[in-house]
This record gives C-alpha cells, sequence and structure tokens, in this order.
C-alpha cells in the first residue's frame, strides 16, 4: 500500500428505531478487513448524510427522493398507540384510530408517519422530537402513535403500547446515491437480501478452472476389457488355458509344454 491509498471502510447511517445489528455481524464475518462504522442520524438529517457523502448507505423511512437516491424497500412497521399503564387503552388488545377520537394525540415535528391530521384532538404546541413527545405521555398530556420499534426504543416502565388500526404504517428502506454504487454497497445489499456468500451480487463470477486430466502415473497399464488378455505380448490367444497344452499361438510351440533334458540321436 502507497502512502496516498486509503485503507477501505463502510460508513452505515441510520435512524432511531432500526436495529442494524444482524447485518453488521454478517458484514463483520464476510468482510473482516473492512471496518463498517454506524452513523445514528434524525429522520430530518438522513437523506442529506447520503447526498453529501457522510454515508455510504443508510436505513431510512420511506418515501425516499428516486431523484438521485436509489432504495431497496425492506419491511412495514406496527403503528401503535403510546399511553400510560393506567390508561384504559392498557386495558384491551387493539385500538382503533376512531377510538381515540377524544384523546389529545401529539404530532412531534420529527413525525415518521407522514399523515396530514393525527386522529383524536391536537395538542397546543407540537414536540420538538418523539422522545420530547414521551415525556409528555408519560405527564399524562396525551397520546402518542408512532411506529413499534420506536415506542420499544423510548420504553419506560410507567408506559405501554398498544397497536392501532386505520392509521399510516412507516416503511423502513435501505437507500444509497445512485451514482455511488460501489462494490461494497453491492456487498451491502447482498447481506440485507439474504444472499449466501458464494453469491455473485450481480458481479461477473470467476470462470470456472477447467478439470486437468490425472496423468497415468508410470505408463499404468488400462484394465483388459472383458475377454482379452492382459499380458505383455499383443495378439496372445484366447481360449483355454495354456496349462491344457493346446491352443498355442502358430509357431511360437505349446508354452505349457513338458520341459525335458533333449534327447539323443539314435
Amino acid at each position: 500500500m502507497t502512502g496516498s491509498e486509503i485503507p477501505p471502510s463502510f460508513r452505515l447511517a441510520y435512524v432511531p428505531g432500526v436495529t442494524p445489528t444482524k447485518w453488521v455481524r454478517i458484514w463483520n464475518e464476510r468482510l473482516p478487513d473492512v471496518p463498517l462504522t454506524l452513523i445514528a442520524v434524525s429522520p430530518t438529517e438522513a437523506f442529506d448524510v447520503l447526498r453529501s457523502g457522510g454515508a455510504d448507505a443508510g436505513f431510512v423511512r420511506l418515501p425516499v427522493d428516486r431523484t438521485d437516491l436509489s432504495a431497496i424497500p425492506l419491511y412495514t412497521e406496527t403503528t401503535v398507540v403510546v399511553v400510560p399503564k393506567d390508561h384504559v387503552v392498557a386495558a384491551v388488545d387493539e385500538v382503533s384510530a376512531e377510538d381515540l377520537a377524544d384523546e389529545i394525540v401529539l404530532h412531534p415535528l420529527d413525525d415518521t408517519l407522514g399523515w396530514e391530521r393525527p386522529p383524536g384532538r391536537p395538542a397546543i404546541e407540537r414536540p420538538a422530537t418523539t422522545a420530547d413527545a414521551i415525556e409528555l405521555v408519560a405527564a399524562g398530556v396525551g397520546v402518542l402513535v408512532v411506529p413499534q420499534s420506536l415506542a420499544r426504543l423510548h420504553h419506560r416502565k410507567d408506559l405501554t403500547y398498544r397497536p392501532v388500526t386505520e392509521t399510516p404504517e412507516s416503511r423502513v428502506a435501505l437507500s444509497w446515491p445512485e451514482d455511488r454504487t460501489t462494490d461494497l454497497v453491492e456487498d451491502f445489499i447482498g447481506i440485507v437480501r439474504g444472499r449466501t456468500v458464494n453469491s455473485s451480487r450481480g458481479r461477473s463470477p470467476a470462470p470456472a478452472q477447467p478439470k486437468s486430466k490425472r496423468p497415468e502415473a508410470g505408463g499404468a497399464r488400462r484394465k483388459p476389457a472383458a475377454g482379452k488378455s492382459g499380458g505383455k505380448a499383443a495378439g496372445k490367444p484366447t481360449g483355454k488355458s495354456p496349462r491344457s497344452g493346446s491352443g498355442g499361438a502358430k509357431g511360437g510351440g505349446a508354452k505349457g509344454a513338458k520341459r525335458g533334458k533333449p534327447r539323443g540321436r539314435s
């Protein structure tokens, strides 16, 4: 490596509620020489971080401006309402948006559901963040409707949550700048999509090496075909065993003839 070369690394941004632990673990197993750095970002700044080059890719919430960003939708979250544990909603398994008509429903400025008007009655002021809204719920000011992951992120012992229907749902996606779809980005896309380590990920696979024929060491003899002799001399006869004294080759003498002392001439 020369002094001008920078070791490869990968920077991954993620918004609150997303837990990238599983994908980071797989990355570290497959690419141990390429460090992955996690960057926590707010939903409002996530896209600016990607566009400015502050991160190579990021887990964001849809919608994504596809003008210059690519995105792969991953999953849709359950929407829940966060309430105090002694609230009437805590006694049921699920509620609808209509059931919240008489409640003060807090609408933080960093809302991730994207609805024009939440159900229920609006608060006098909008909380700046979801974390601020959680504090107001704990103080008994109102209730909060958020994706389930955010309810878990801001868990408190004095609060609980229940699924709520007839409301928008938040969708999480992997996004990155379209003009910077690097090999490392492709590697991470493969991990998120569940591709195996042997997958080509769209890259050209390495050409298969032809199998080399094993040479016959020392001129090893091939197994003779059925019915043929395995002797050294070619053209040897087949049939009865030479021990019988018959079936010898012409002009060659019977190999099985009994040898003895030559007789003298009379």
